[in-house]
């Protein structure tokens, strides 16, 4: 029984499987990702159809997900004079952020799928958790997209608010609790400021960061097991 956690898979459905295969997944442990399923590598929706098919799966939502929701229900519908309509200047600015960053290939795969299965991919991404708070071998976690936006010590996780959660870079020379550890991903450590290893998994303060650039050249797909503190990683993105 042990516990996984990745973040930022970005479409790349075989880095996934490889991580998988090297962690040799148990249906007895449990996988948390953090977020960004979605977009940039070219399986997006390959790669939610597989998490939907994995029972010891948790997923917590991820900026790539929140901009998805609205815009594929959107895309959905059938092209007709009431659908136009519905494209105002909110919803054509929501497309153009989601097109901005990276949204092509989850277009591109989910327009393959039938109505129904479109439906069920949807609902399971509005299931997402926007966090999740475990412990492990007495050590307590939080598990988040990006970080604590706007952090004051002073304020508990639900003080705040979706923004500060999912889009928010986490502050990495800044320790958030001195019992729990904060797990992210969001940003690539390839761009953490005096990282001197990246593309790695870092620990600073408190907080580890996980995401490794698997959509950028030369990045990688990493995961942790919380239990041992054991990294994993995928072959890197060739360059």
């Amino acid at each position: 029984m042990a516990t996984y956690v990745i973040s930022d898979i970005h479409g790349q459905y075989d880095m996934f499987m490889e991580v998988l295969d090297k962690i040799n997944l148990k249906e007895s442990d449990t996988l948390y990702i953090l977020g960004d399923v979605l977009d940039r590598g070219p399986h997006p929706i390959k790669t939610l159809r597989k998490l939907m098919e994995m029972e010891n799966v948790i997923c917590i939502v991820g900026n790539h997900e929140l901009m998805s929701i609205e815009c594929l229900e959107f895309l959905m519908k059938e092209v007709t004079d009431m659908s136009l309509e519905e494209l105002d200047d909110e919803m054509l600015d929501n497309l153009l952020t989601w097109q901005e960053n990276g949204s092509k290939t989850t277009i591109e795969e989910f327009s393959q799928l039938d109505q129904e299965t479109k439906q069920d991919v949807l609902d399971y991404i509005k299931e997402f958790l926007v966090y999740e708070q475990i412990t492990v071998n007495d050590q307590e976690y939080l598990l988040v997209h990006a970080g604590l936006g706007n952090y004051s010590p002073e304020k508990d996780i639900e003080d705040y608010s979706l923004h500060d959660l999912i889009w928010a870079r986490a502050d990495y020379d800044t320790r958030y609790f001195e019992d729990t550890i904060v797990v992210t991903g969001h940003t690539p450590t390839q761009y953490i400021e005096g990282n001197s290893k990246p593309g790695y998994i870092y620990r600073k303060n408190n907080h580890i960061a996980i995401d490794c650039g698997a959509s950028v050249p030369g990045g990688r797909l990493a995961t942790i097991c919380l239990d041992t503190g054991e990294e994993y990683y995928s072959t890197p993105v060739s360059i």
